[in-house]
């Protein structure tokens, strides 16, 4: 008797355009205080190869990154979702820098309730970090989600806007109990817009990188709109307004570094260290973190 095949959920595996979300871009006004946090607190590790200089830092984590340019103060409208392997470790960080950072607006919160720990940057921009579980598989160290508050009533337009326009897997869903339309934005990363009512901030020019599969399908339809902000290279464009294409409407702006798959830094690998690894402790072979697992199961 022939054995039953096992039944797959092909489309669980797909991720529509967006195949990575790289980076995010923050303005920072000092770099001492920026790696005391990121570096030291987070426990993230700064590139070697690239940005090595005193203005401008590199922060990896996992196969995403921070940078962090020195040249004023940008805060995100929204929260960063980042995967750590161990988050009482990653609370035992925080609380060695707090002398450090004090005067500013760090501070932390571990909700162990929830398996996560809600952190507050020098400047203001917002983290939760997530313990790295089943859940966030193949993840165990990486920027696992960007959520933005957005205007109410806007959730709608920004969905069709990722999906018409974009061409990435974008669905209108909720997120902290309120409307939002949820962005794939790789293999377990989501750009999540969170309808919220309380008065937004204005846009302060933060950005973030996303790497596009059909990278010519997108930039046509925004140079239609003449909504191509920059013309970077032949590797990357990038645009700011998020409209519906239903309406023609414009509904929030952030600004969008739009890399090709041909882009000669797609796929680089990013150096993650051990920031449990000391001098006094010193193990031989554990210098590194291991970002990513394979999800068990046959």
């Amino acid at each position: 008797m022939a054995k039953t095949a096992k039944k797959y959920d092909r489309m669980a595996e797909d991720m529509g355009n967006i195949v990575g979300l790289e980076h995010v871009n923050v303005l920072v006004p000092n770099q001492q205080l920026a790696i005391t946090f990121y570096i030291t607190g987070l426990g993230l590790t700064r590139d070697p190869y690239m940005m090595a200089g005193t203005n401008n830092m590199w922060a990896n984590v996992g196969q995403s990154q921070f940078h962090l340019p020195t040249r004023g103060i940008q805060v995100l409208r929204g929260i960063i979702g980042l995967v750590m392997p161990d988050i009482d470790k990653l609370a035992e960080r925080l609380r060695t820098v707090r002398g450090e950072l004090s005067g500013t607006k760090f501070k932390f919160l571990v909700r162990k309730k929830s398996g996560y720990v809600d952190v507050t940057c020098p400047w203001g921009n917002r983290f939760r970090c997530y313990q790295a579980g089943p859940d966030t598989l193949p993840i165990k160290l990486g920027m696992s989600y960007v959520q933005f508050d957005v205007p109410v009533g806007t959730a709608d337009g920004i969905t069709r806007f990722y999906s018409e326009v974009i061409e990435a897997n974008a669905k209108l869903g909720r997120w902290d109990n309120a409307k939002a339309a949820r962005v794939s934005a790789g293999n377990k990363q989501e750009l999540i817009f969170r309808e919220n009512r309380s008065k937004l901030p204005e846009f302060d020019g933060h950005h973030i990188q996303i790497y596009i599969s059909n990278f010519s399908g997108p930039y046509k339809k925004l140079l239609e709109r003449g909504l191509i902000a920059q013309e970077n290279n032949q590797h990357q464009y990038r645009f700011i307004d998020i409209y519906d294409p239903e309406t023609g409407k414009l509904l929030y702006k952030l600004d969008h570094e739009v890399r090709s798959m041909t882009h000669p830094m797609y796929g680089r690998i990013k150096v993650n260290r051990n920031p449990d690894q000391t001098n006094a402790l010193f193990a031989q072979g554990h210098e590194s973190e291991p970002w990513l697992a394979s999800a068990t199961g046959s």
